[in-house]
């Protein structure tokens, strides 16, 4: 080239990207159509000299103008000849591009891409769609960034948001670490928390204000402090109110609320509203049910409890005379007969007054699959390499620890429950399609379920349930960030929203599957491959790499049983 430059194909894109810029000010400047046409033909960059002087040729006024253009291009050329750099795991970038991705917003809507996602410190920046021509051609207006994800052939998400869990760093009295369950949740491309309840509310907000300050690798916390207390339970509704005061000052989130009788959820709520604190009601066989949470204002209803008892006819399921609620597998086991007593127009009107006071629902389908089905439960693939051996211990049937009530569970009992799951999944339709918001939670910790695990196999029991993959995706982003109040800044891939994405190797919309940290084994071309997982989880702008992730829990778990040998 009579430039002196060395031919490249970036020599060649900014050739043309040059001349293309010089050819639209001409356009504007050129007084007829003849000259027009003359500067539509772009020529090749070897001959870019004479096509400049040309266009100075005709107008003295060009050189000004070109000063300007020549500018961009220039400096991409000098940016070419520095690529950007591979994000570092756990860092935050000034400025990021996720390249060439399929995008999967939080809003319901088709997958749309190829398209830049460029990410401005802890903010989504700019989006923009790439045109294949302009691509091709050399043409297309990129954003430049300091680091770079290549997301060709990825699909590219909000952070999951798992509306109901548990940070626990303890199991029956024994010690786990924090920062198994932390990790857990990034590998599985979680970004955010609803904590609903650990007995150490003190430690909850130490490790909810290091993850905000980005000097933990941990996901965005909320923490929804207990409402009871066991050093003194509020017996009055100044006693609730006050209780509801108590929690807004120590700097809680919300209030997660178990079973109460009338008066107090009346004042509790009541209060909680006035202080601004969102409730998540984790209804009990009490007096109290999904009517009264509409009635006062709760904000979303966890499990299923409250929703089927206040559609008995009866006003209360027909237990046997035996039975004992404090009993956990008397609890369970009648739990597995609840649904099936439910008078279907009632449940309508349930429903309807639900939806009316804008209740939500995060049913945690996930956490009862052991009673439909134990040994699924018991077997699951990732227990061999990243179950911790403290959480084996918990997990194991004991009547000392919540949720392990499976000593003399029958075929019986597993019959009564897989009914139990096909009405409670056909009342979440009709709950969604009467207008109510459902969420996606998975309480894992209790009844073999796995952080981080127990959120994907959610979202596979809500395609079960009958919503299709991008409902079941916008449960766990876009609604769960409408029941946390957090939907100006959460559960999108938009421009101006908290750079909270995660990058799957794979297609969700075809297998959900392709979302656990552990990947899956496919077929191609005849032979086996393994694949998925979530390549990149990136809370906040801080890009986390989720096979090094699941490699240090791994790491945990080696050492831990090694401890215990």
């Amino acid at each position: 080239m009579r430039s002196g430059l060395k031919r490249s194909k970036s020599t060649s894109r900014f050739g043309h990207a040059l001349a293309a810029a010089l050819t639209r000010w001409y356009l504007r400047a050129s007084p007829t159509p003849r000259e027009r046409f003359a500067a539509c033909r772009v020529p090749r960059p070897s001959r870019l000299g004479p096509y400049i002087m040309r266009l100075f040729h005709r107008s003295p006024s060009a050189l000004a103008a070109a000063a300007l253009v020549l500018a961009g291009p220039i400096a991409l050329l000098h940016a070419d000849a520095q690529s950007p750099r591979a994000p570092v795991h756990a860092q935050r970038a000034r400025t990021l591009a996720i390249r060439n991705a399929t995008i999967v917003d939080g809003n319901g809507t088709p997958a749309r891409g190829p398209a830049d996602i460029l990410i401005e410190g802890n903010r989504i920046g700019r989006i923009v769609f790439l045109d294949p021509v302009a691509l091709k051609s050399g043409t297309a207006k990129r954003p430049v960034a300091d680091v770079e994800i290549d997301a060709t052939g990825k699909f590219v998400l909000p952070g999951l948001i798992n509306a109901h869990a548990h940070l626990q760093n303890e199991r029956g009295k024994v010690a786990q670490p924090l920062d198994y369950n932390l990790k857990l949740w990034l590998a599985s491309g979680i970004t955010t928390v609803r904590e609903v309840g650990s007995d150490s509310t003190d430690l909850l907000f130490r490790t909810r204000d290091a993850s905000a300050l980005g000097t933990i690798a941990s996901p965005r916390l909320l923490i929804y402090a207990r409402f009871s207390d066991p050093a003194r339970e509020a017996a009055t509704p100044a006693e609730a109110r006050l209780r509801v005061q108590q929690l807004k000052q120590r700097g809680a989130d919300g209030i997660k609320l178990g079973g109460i009788d009338r008066d107090l959820m009346a004042a509790l709520l009541d209060e909680a509203r006035k202080v601004n604190l969102r409730v998540a009601h984790h209804v009990g066989v009490e007096e109290t049910n999904a009517l009264d949470d509409a009635r006062y204002g709760t904000t979303s209803i966890e499990h299923w409890y409250g929703v089927p008892d206040a559609a008995v006819v009866a006003g209360r399921q027909a237990f046997p005379s035996a039975y004992n609620y404090r009993d956990e597998t008397d609890r369970f086991r009648w739990a597995g007969r609840l649904w099936r007593e439910a008078d279907p127009v009632l449940l309508g009107r349930v429903l309807d007054t639900m939806v009316a006071a804008k209740v939500a629902w995060v049913p945690t389908l996930d956490i009862y699959e052991a009673s439909r089905d134990l040994q699924r439960a018991q077997t699951q693939p990732w227990f061999r390499d990243y179950l911790h051996p403290t959480l084996e211990e918990y997990f194991r049937p004991d009547p000392a620890n919540h949720g392990s009530y499976f000593l003399g569970w029958s075929s019986t009992d597993e019959t009564y429950w897989k009914e139990n799951y096909q009405i409670w999944m056909a009342a979440l339709r009709d709950f969604e399609r009467r207008g109510g918001v459902i969420g996606v939670g998975d309480d894992a910790g209790f009844i073999y379920q796995m952080y981080g695990f127990g959120l994907i196999r959610e979202l596979e029991l809500h395609q079960e349930a009958g919503f299709a993959p991008l409902r079941v995706i916008q449960h766990a982003t876009g609604n769960n960030a409408r029941i946390l109040g957090r939907e100006s800044d959460l559960g999108r891939v938009r421009a101006g929203y908290l750079a909270d994405l995660i990058v799957v190797n794979g297609n969700p919309l075809e297998n959900l599957k392709v979302l656990y940290p552990t990947g899956i084994d496919d077929v191609r071309g005849g032979r086996a491959v393994h694949s998925g997982g979530v390549e990149w989880t990136i809370k906040d702008g801080i890009t986390y790499h989720g096979p090094t992730l699941l490699a240090e829990v791994k790491e945990m778990v080696t050492a831990a049983r090694q401890a215990r040998r």
